[in-house]
């Protein structure tokens, strides 16, 4: 049997802009999607804390260090800047697996600092 589980996780992410014309995905600082394992492309779910929206998308890297967290493309309308939101990736792994798997998982703080981690 296989079991999807959580993989990663950025919570309390604060939108910081929205591209409306770009051509989706959202664009978060690499150095964030480095420390939770994510990688270029890879898809992501997101909820969004001040209006309750759901939804998926892929990500896209931003410059390290800028703290960037934006909405691009359809996603544009599904927030603001400003908004918190909760950025998850999912892993398949087997029943075995399981027994030890750990999450990677940030918190943020203000301008999108790193104020707890665990799994990491």
């Amino acid at each position: 049997m296989q079991v999807q589980l959580l993989k990663s996780k950025i919570h309390r992410a604060e939108v910081t802009g929205a591209s409306l014309q770009y051509e989706g995905s959202m664009t978060i600082a690499r150095d964030l999607m480095e420390k939770v394992g994510l990688v270029p492309y890879e898809r992501i779910l997101c909820s969004n804390l001040a209006n309750g929206q759901r939804f998926e998308t892929y990500v896209i890297a931003g410059e390290r260090g800028s703290g960037s967290i934006v909405l691009n493309g359809a996603t544009a309308h599904l927030g603001n800047t400003g908004d918190r939101l909760t950025i998850m990736s999912f892993a398949t792994l087997t029943e075995v697996e399981t027994a030890t798997w750990q999450p990677q998982v940030i918190v943020l703080g203000v301008n999108n600092a790193i104020i707890n981690e665990r799994g990491i």
